[in-house]
């Protein structure tokens, strides 16, 4: 049976990965109104990129709830690497774009672990 600790990184790993493909699915559609795989991958293989980075560079497995620690690093590290990998592939990173994915991943990165950890909190209190 796999210890919680495990199981936490595990749920933060697919978390991570499903609310940053899912922003880059809504931005794509935002922009060229289609849902082509092609256009898809193209939007989301920088993001997806730097989250793994993102994930090395902050040591996760250590702390996979964390909204702090774990998750602003991620956030950060994903939004800044993701936009460095745009920049240097040719594709758009204007000061709008720049903002919104900085705004909603720090959202959803972030976000998820402040629920999560008030939620494992209350519930190791009982």
């Amino acid at each position: 049976m796999a210890s919680k600790k495990t199981s936490h990184v595990f749920l933060a790993l697919v978390i991570d990965l499903v609310l940053v493909v899912l922003f880059t699915v809504v931005g794509h559609y935002t922009h060229a109104h289609s849902l082509d795989l092609e256009g898809i991958v193209s939007t989301a293989w920088p993001f997806v990129t730097a989250l793994v980075a993102a994930w090395i560079l902050a040591a996760v497995w250590d702390r996979p709830l964390s909204p702090l620690k774990t998750g602003t690093a991620v956030w950060a590290i994903t939004v800044l690497l993701g936009m460095v990998i745009r920049a240097v592939t040719g594709e758009g990173t204007a000061g709008a774009f720049i903002v919104v994915a900085a705004s909603l991943n720090l959202l959803t990165l972030v976000g998820w672990r402040v629920i999560a950890s008030a939620t494992t909190r209350r519930g190791s209190r009982r």
